[in-house]
């Protein structure tokens, strides 16, 4: 493993985002490709309804991945900071406390929709139609959650210490085994939508163990150490933790934005189209995350670069590191968007029947809900570098907007205004009005600082 440490000291920064990003991307993307994977199989061995169930419980899903990627993004800031620093023992402190208080407070979320799984499902907007495969489905992911906080977290740590590609086969490994689960348990042993659950379960928690093996046994600096049991070490740790996860809030905003727009979105389509609709949302609803990790990829293989030069005041790094940000965010997006706007049959094929009433649907839905795919992995991206310089507020202020205050009137009032079709567009629209404000406070700070730092600025 030691091949594959890089080293954010001396490489230069395109070299530096061009190791992280290949291997982050893949493995992010892989991570997605776990539930989309469920989607396809769910899709063609259950039906619609399958696909609508699934839907369902993913807010729940995407909650958890928040927390962790909160929780993951924060510690590899402050981490980053620390050892640009020479503070490798605090690093080592930071990151041990992350794990073990996350775990803690996951198996107390655990413990609770455990409890009341038939509430979980009302809240979260399961039909009576719905319900069996919702619980099924519900109560056989839950149990991989605390395997997800180890992954999620885990692997901000694995790319932080030098190990990209590890970080990668930690997804890669878990996605393919999950194809493999996925065929044999909803095919040849028809177990349906629970059998998808099972199938996710048993590679996220293969994911996390991989994960957590690292940090114990083959980390390069960036291991885990023993706690101190006792009321100050306990009152210290809790201190740490509430700043990572105030630097990584806006990682759990962001998957509380996907959360809103699978919930909000499932609302309305029932409502206007049934659950025909809520299938038809869900296939969008499994390439939605696709896109926000490729958001998240570009953000965390620019995020321990800009970290660390941060740490020790190097702006054109900073700068350079943005530009790269930026502009692949662009590019990644321009391509995925003229996917679906090109062949929407064909990605919807790969879950459902094309000529089923949820099928119809999807593909004269999928060229307008592409025209927000750029901007969404745009502000994705941008969100992530702000985290990394530790301007924490403005991170939260976008995430906010894109995911409160703008996505959900959007979902209110463009079906009032444009029928069906509106639906589609409350996500291009919301992403649209949070760039341009992005861009408009971006050249408003630029020119002040032009003026205050004689044509420098960061």
């Amino acid at each position: 493993m030691n091949r594959d440490a890089i080293n954010f000291e001396s490489e230069r920064v395109p070299v530096l985002f061009r190791k992280l990003l290949v291997p982050t991307l893949l493995g992010t993307v892989s991570i997605s490709a776990v539930t989309a994977i469920d989607g396809i199989f769910i899709g063609h061995g259950v039906g619609a309804d399958g696909v609508a169930a699934v839907n369902i419980v993913v807010p729940v899903y995407q909650i958890m991945s928040g927390i962790g990627l909160m929780t993951g993004a924060g510690c590899s800031v402050v981490s980053s900071i620390h050892l640009s620093r020479q503070r490798t023992k605090v690093a080592r402190l930071n990151i041990t406390q992350a794990i073990v208080l996350t775990s803690l407070f996951t198996l107390l979320l655990y413990a609770l929709a455990a409890v009341f799984p038939t509430h979980t499902a009302r809240l979260l907007g399961a039909s009576d139609t719905l319900m069996p495969q919702v619980l099924d489905y519900l109560q056989w992911i839950m149990p991989s959650f605390l395997f997800q906080m180890w992954s999620m977290i885990g692997l901000f740590i694995i790319r932080l210490d030098g190990s990209p590609r590890y970080a990668m086969w930690c997804n890669i490994v878990p996605a393919v085994l999950n194809a493999v689960l996925d065929w044999l348990f909803i095919f040849p042993l028809g177990m349906g939508v629970k059998g998808a659950a099972m199938a996710t379960s048993i590679c996220i928690i293969l994911g996390g163990i991989m994960a957590l093996a690292y940090l114990l046994f083959f980390a390069n600096t960036l291991r885990l150490v023993p706690l101190k049991v006792s009321r100050k070490s306990a009152m210290l740790a809790l201190r740490n933790i509430g700043y990572q996860c105030k630097i990584g809030s806006t990682s759990l905003l962001g998957e509380l934005t996907l959360a809103i727009l699978v919930y909000v979105g499932n609302l309305v389509f029932m409502h206007y189209l049934g659950d025909a609709g809520v299938g038809a949302f869900g296939i969008a609803c499994y390439y939605t995350p696709f896109f926000f990790m490729m958001g998240n990829a570009i953000a965390q293989s620019a995020q321990p670069i800009i970290s660390y030069n941060y740490g020790i005041s190097r702006w054109n790094e900073i700068r350079e590191a943005r530009r790269l940000l930026l502009s692949t965010s662009a590019a990644i997006g321009a391509v995925v968007a003229l996917l679906f706007i090109l062949i929407p049959d064909t990605l919807v094929a790969l879950f459902v029947d094309t000529a089923s009433k949820a099928g119809m649907i999807a593909i004269e839905g999928f060229p307008y809900f592409a025209a927000g795919i750029v901007f969404f992995i745009l502000n994705v991206a941008i969100v992530g570098y702000y985290q990394s310089v530790e301007q924490i507020r403005r991170a939260t202020l976008f995430v906010f907007m894109r995911g409160f205050l703008l996505l959900i009137p959007s979902f209110i009032l463009l079906p009032k205004a444009l029928g069906a079709e509106g639906i589609w567009l409350a996500m291009p629209l919301a992403e649209l009005v949070t760039t341009l404000i992005i861009v408009l406070l971006f050249t408003r700070q630029r020119l002040r600082s032009i003026r205050r730092v004689d044509g420098g600025y960061f």
